[in-house]
């Protein structure tokens, strides 16, 4: 699933895990039809789309050859990566924590006639057994919002099974930098890239409603190395020649200047 993030400073930056778990499944329960509404043919119903800046799978192979492998797709969203995988010959699991994505992710699979199982829960409490899979996956989803995505790494490590991959797309953590415009005021430095301050955002109550987590690059290759995997490679897609669709903070503009994704493809080494 692709996330469309908006961050500006925070003046409320401590937000609990409790807090977070409840705003990221309220937001997406009620921005679900939103989301498909606006984005939905772009990501297709049976694709594999890494990012805004339309690198797909049928391209890219960062997954390999999945054909037999288990594989699963975590914060899948309307889980069309997963369908895709599923029409390349991987036995699919897709999971989200969203209930309103999942209806979305039903309706498409009566759509296309391709079915997954799905599952809802909370990314840092898989309900799977260990080694359950041979490849982990996710196109923005869960890791940008949970506020310990250390643990979250640890959680795919423990059902993936030793020398599986784990693969996944995040915004690129330069542009925690710049604003979410995609006009030239997005070119401008405005923030820290070494703030970790979640960016938040409240209701007229003050209970937090969206939340995002930063976190630099060297950040992610320390997660990602603390929880036993080997990162195997750092994608940076470049802005497509051709590609003039503005996607929130993704643009023609800013994209063909700096990265706009950043896509970790990491294994966990056999035992």
């Amino acid at each position: 699933m692709i996330e469309i993030p908006k961050k500006e400073p925070s003046a409320h930056p401590r937000v609990t895990e409790d807090e977070t778990r409840h705003a990221n499944r309220a937001w997406w329960d009620l921005d679900a039809d939103e989301y498909q509404d606006e984005h939905g043919a772009f990501l297709g119903d049976v694709d594999f789309v890494w990012c805004p800046e339309r690198l797909r799978e049928a391209d890219a192979r960062l997954l390999g050859d999945v054909r037999g492998k288990r594989v699963l797709e975590v914060g899948a969203g309307a889980a069309a990566g997963a369908r895709w995988l599923d029409r390349q010959g991987a036995h699919v699991v897709a999971q989200d924590l969203s209930a309103g994505m999942l209806k979305h992710a039903r309706d498409a699979a009566t759509r296309s006639r391709v079915r997954v199982p799905l599952v809802q829960s909370d990314a840092l409490a898989l309900p799977f057994r260990d080694d359950a899979f041979d490849i982990v996956c996710t196109a923005f989803g869960a890791i940008p919002f949970v506020a310990d995505s250390a643990a979250a790494m640890r959680e795919v490590a423990r059902v993936l099974r030793p020398g599986g991959s784990w693969v996944f797309s995040v915004t690129h953590p330069m542009r925690w930098v710049f604003w979410d415009e995609p006009d030239e005021s997005g070119l401008l430095a405005r923030n820290s890239y070494f703030d970790r301050s979640p960016y938040v955002e409240r209701d007229d109550r003050g209970r937090v409603s969206y939340l995002e987590q930063h976190r630099t690059v060297g950040d992610r290759i320390r997660e990602l190395v603390a929880a036993g995997f080997v990162l195997r490679d750092l994608v940076e897609p470049e802005w497509p020649e051709g590609h003039e669709e503005t996607w929130g903070q993704w643009s023609p503009l800013r994209g063909r200047l700096f990265p706009g994704t950043a896509i970790f493809v990491s294994d966990l080494p056999a035992r």
